[in-house]
């Protein structure tokens, strides 16, 4: 292992089976453009929606071209909206894979985020059954301690699922459903996915400008003519 392998602390990205495979790409995009480094876990069900969604179908082994032109569409579907997107700095590790780094609670990483959260992956990781690499790097980052932001992408919610919330909130994790807000002057869907991936970013405290922050001035989110 090299002094760069040795130094890498990577904030670990699940996305998971929820519709909503654009907010994941706006969060990984965030961190990137942050010069974070990036390891991706992405579930068997989300992969179904990415291909219902955007066209692309991700694959493992080619999983480096299928992530670049992900990152590169806008939300509303369009191809080569973000352009020179580097994804040098991402590691890919298979869902399936439970013997992967984020497995283990020795694997250095900054902390967890799903984006999309399912309500299934959100009681897997709540009761703690580690079904896959991804519940499975949710636990370790909550029993060690680190951030875990889970972006829950569902409504209506039912009773089982607002308890799985607060355990999962009771247990450490920052609960951030997928909300967008409208103060920030949105006219695009791509401000209305942005302004949530920077609110997750915002609860990992990586810095952005992926949204116009509230002020405290009425009327800055007005569209002008």
């Amino acid at each position: 292992m090299n002094a760069g392998e040795s130094q890498r602390r990577p904030w670990i990205v699940g996305v998971s089976g929820a519709s909503g495979t654009p907010y994941a790409a706006a969060v990984l995009r965030g961190l990137l453009d942050a010069g974070e480094s990036v390891d991706l876990v992405v579930s068997r069900a989300s992969r179904l929606t990415l291909l219902d969604e955007t066209g692309i179908a991700f694959r493992d082994a080619h999983w480096r071209d299928d992530l670049r032109q992900w990152l590169g569409r806008g939300a509303d579907g369009k191809p080569g909206v973000f352009e020179d997107v580097r994804v040098d700095d991402v590691r890919h590790w298979a869902a399936g894979d439970l013997a992967a780094g984020p497995s283990s609670g020795s694997y250095p990483a900054k902390g967890m985020l799903i984006v999309p959260a399912s309500t299934a992956c959100v009681a897997g990781v709540a009761l703690g059954l580690s079904k896959d690499l991804l519940q499975r790097a949710a636990s370790v980052t909550l029993k060690e301690r680190r951030p875990l932001v889970v972006s829950v992408r569902e409504t209506p919610l039912n009773g089982q699922t607002l308890r799985h919330l607060v355990t999962l909130d009771d247990a450490g994790a920052t609960v951030l459903p997928a909300s967008p807000a409208f103060y920030a002057g949105a006219t695009h869907i791509q401000d209305l996915v942005d302004f949530v991936a920077g609110r997750v970013l915002d609860a990992a405290g990586v810095e952005h400008g992926l949204y116009r922050r509230w002020r405290g001035e009425l009327g800055g989110g007005a569209r002008t003519a």
